[in-house]
């Protein structure tokens, strides 16, 4: 077999090349940080750091997601907890005012101190989040929900929103409720009439009831006020539990969102970041490699017949 002088540069000159080329490429990982330069170098590994970054871009949106529902669920859980404490403080004054020990000017101040809780309740029940839209007004988030109604000033506040709840996603297949209706909250009270039919009255018509009761010495519509009274805190005391089962649900799935996020970042380094020292060795490696090529295509490169017969 014949290897003439040109087939042995362009051997040498091949070598060469991929050794630069290899040396080349190690040096733009050390500059990037990445494993992958160019995207055709090595597709698989493109098309999964390109999956591995979705996912991740996905679960930091359940994250955001999960964040704006907290801090509501906080505003709503201390605004029904106050609603709850009030509810116990007018239960006392109703018990008080049903006592037939107590005088009528007496009676008196303990209406003025409803009034008092009835207007607070009233404020409560019109809470807003911190982008200014009323907690418990369903999907009539820009209206308050519980007002007198336009013809009539005067009368008791009655619900203004809606029943729709409104969902946001914290998981792949998993959404919680971002809103509470008020009508679920500050519920109607039932009450019976003579002929055994029920009949629903609004929470702030029955309690303004309650306040003229008390204040007239009606001791009939005190004691049913007392009724309503028990009924008004238990719809509350429900609502807190169920705020409460929703924050447990977002804190195990923010948890658990969380572990994704670390399990996904980890995997996406191993397949995308550059092991520092790894491809310090191997540059090395390369650039001894790249010498010693050059330095034998130096020697085989003054190798001729010519040289040979002297």
């Amino acid at each position: 077999m014949k290897i003439s002088t040109a087939l042995l540069f362009n051997r040498a000159g091949d070598q060469m090349s991929k050794l630069q080329s290899s040396l080349l490429n190690s040096q733009n990982q050390m500059a990037t940080g990445k494993q992958v330069v160019r995207p055709s170098d090595e597709p698989n590994r493109v098309a999964t750091i390109a999956r591995l970054n979705s996912l991740q871009a996905r679960h930091d949106n359940y994250m955001s997601n999960m964040e704006l529902v907290k801090a509501r669920f906080g505003t709503e859980e201390g605004a029904v907890s106050s609603a709850v404490q009030v509810m116990y403080r007018v239960k006392e004054l109703t018990v008080q005012a049903s006592n037939d020990t107590v005088s009528p000017a007496d009676r008196q101040a303990i209406a003025t101190e409803l009034e008092g809780m009835r207007e607070q309740l009233l404020s409560l029940a019109n809470t807003r989040d911190n982008s200014g839209n009323y907690l418990f007004a369903g999907s009539r988030v820009g209206v308050p929900p519980f007002e007198s109604p336009a013809d009539d000033p005067l009368a008791s506040p009655v619900y203004q929103g809606d029943k729709t709840r409104m969902e946001v996603m914290i998981g792949d297949q998993r959404a919680l409720p971002i809103n509470r209706p008020g009508s679920e909250v500050f519920g109607r009270v039932l009450r019976t009439d003579g002929a055994g039919q029920v009949q629903g009255v609004g929470f702030f018509q029955a309690f303004d009831e309650l306040i003229a009761g008390v204040r007239d010495s009606k001791l009939s519509q005190v004691q049913r006020g007392n009724g309503d009274v028990n009924q008004m805190l238990e719809g509350l005391t429900l609502a807190q539990a169920d705020i409460g089962t929703d924050q447990a649900i977002l804190e195990q799935q923010t948890a658990n969102t969380e572990d994704t996020l670390t399990t996904l970042r980890l995997t996406l380094s191993d397949v995308q970041d550059l092991d520092y020292a790894k491809a310090i060795a191997m540059m090395n490696k390369q650039m001894l490699s790249l010498e010693a090529a050059q330095s034998s295509f130096a020697k085989v490169s003054q190798l001729s017949l010519f040289q040979y017969l002297r």
